[in-house]
């Protein structure tokens, strides 16, 4: 694409990440491209394109099954919402680098010859491992105030610092972050908290005054302490960055949920004959949920976000749970998630991995008695016997799932079967779909429900 560009008669360059990258002796992810033709004469060149911002000089070009971000070289000014310039002016190379971020990603390179061209000091930082705005940082934010946070993420993700004067900035216009859309904080604070550096991450977000701001609920665990017995690792927040950092490549559900696991610790505290946090996991669900919703994460991300936070603390009683109860839970589909998530606590904590290692083992037999998790009858089933749906239903069918992973059920007709005779359908239910009675007044007098564990 660069040497089509430039055979007529166009500078052209790759720039930004993937330059970064190569740089570094990384493979890049992607390939953007800027040059001195304008996104008219782009579209003329080649044949699938997507004027995705033609005001502000850029087109998508798809070339061998590939997605190009081809820019033409532009200054632009004001910036009057905190994100869009007001203008765009096509310009030389040099001043086009000179509005980007951050050093590190202003760096221009030619394919054709293999040299790299650094008009604002990228290479400099590179080596020094340092994110650096290019020129004054107020400046930089100002015109996109997600930048504060992208600084961040950008030193978690390649292990780098925040470069002094860029950091001072960054806690002194934190406060405009809260300009930012949420959906825009939740991919960075998602690519974040995936990145290799996550812990260290989270860490500059606090001294920075960033996480106050986006996450008050996350820094409100500084300096709250904990059992030393139980944590010796010290305070709330001290512990969620280890737990963070023992995580092995999380996905960002995994990472969000550990993000959040000790949120309802503070509002919980309380110390009579030692610290105590009671009820914090049912505490912190519920304050997940807000936050899971207040950062437009999907419903099912919020729900299983939500189900990590609210059991986190079950792996531990695992070996003192009724078999058949054990069972059910550690045949969950995203029992892989609870049990990392495990692993990460105990690693932040106290150490002991006893319980990790025999859920893991109770997993893999049961796994191998059970290689097809699917439930034996389902809402729908019960329907069709004449229940209303309702509560009960998770009562029954977590009753019927013990009952098989105890072998007194083997098949869907004994499953059936079984809970026509332990759950007599209500009054005045008559015959289901396909023939099956509904119970009697009388059954239904007899009816109770089972002590589930």
């Amino acid at each position: 694409m660069v040497r089509l560009l430039r055979d007529r008669g166009f500078e052209a360059y790759w720039v930004g990440g993937c330059v970064r990258d190569l740089e570094m002796g990384r493979e890049p992810h992607d390939y953007d491209i800027a040059t001195s033709a304008r996104p008219s004469e782009v579209a003329t060149l080649f044949e699938n394109t997507v004027l995705v911002g033609v005001r502000f000089g850029v087109v998508i070009v798809t070339l061998d099954g590939y997605h190009y971000e081809v820019s033409t070289f532009r200054a632009e000014g004001p910036y009057v919402d905190g994100r869009r310039p007001s203008r765009v002016e096509f310009v030389d190379a040099k001043t086009d680098v000179s509005r980007r971020d951050f050093t590190i990603n202003g760096l221009l390179h030619d394919p054709l010859t293999g040299t790299t061209v650094d008009y604002v000091g990228g290479r400099a930082d590179l080596a020094h491992r340092l994110v650096r705005t290019i020129g004054d940082p107020a400046v930089r934010f100002g015109e996109d105030r997600l930048r504060m946070l992208r600084a961040v993420r950008l030193a978690a993700e390649l292990e780098f610092d925040v470069e002094e004067q860029t950091f001072q900035a960054i806690r002194a216009h934190r406060e405009a972050i809260r300009d930012v859309s949420a959906e825009r904080i939740r991919d960075e604070l998602l690519r974040l908290l995936t990145s290799a550096g996550r812990g260290q991450g989270f860490r500059l977000l606090h001294d920075s005054g960033l996480l106050a701001v986006i996450l008050p609920e996350v820094a409100s665990t500084v300096g709250v302490p904990q059992p030393p017995e139980f944590h010796p690792e010290g305070d709330v927040f001290t512990h969620t960055v280890l737990a963070l950092e023992r995580l092995r490549d999380p996905s960002p559900i995994l990472a969000m949920a550990t993000l959040l696991h000790d949120i309802g610790k503070p509002p919980t505290f309380s110390q009579s004959d030692r610290i105590r946090f009671n009820e914090h996991d049912a505490v912190g669900a519920r304050m997940a949920e807000d936050i899971c919703r207040r950062l437009r994460l999907s419903g099912h991300q919020t729900e299983r976000i939500v189900a990590l936070v609210r059991d986190h603390l079950r792996i531990k009683d695992l070996p003192k749970m009724r078999p058949a109860k054990a069972k059910r839970f550690l045949l969950q589909p995203d029992i892989a998630d609870h049990l990392e998530l495990h692993r990460a606590d105990c690693l932040a904590s106290h150490g002991d991995l006893g319980v990790y290692t025999w859920a893991t083992e109770a997993l893999a037999e049961l796994s191998a008695q059970h290689p097809d998790r699917e439930r034996l009858v389902t809402g729908d089933d019960l329907v069709a016997l004449g229940y209303p749906p309702g509560a009960q239903f998770k009562t029954i069918l977590d009753y019927v799932e013990d009952a098989r992973l105890e072998g007194r059920v083997a098949s869907r007709d004994a499953a059936l079967a079984f809970i026509r005779q332990t759950f007599p359908p209500p009054p005045g239910r008559g015959e289901g779909p396909g023939g099956v009675r509904g119970g009697t007044e009388e059954g239904a007098s007899n009816s109770r429900t089972p002590k589930t564990g």
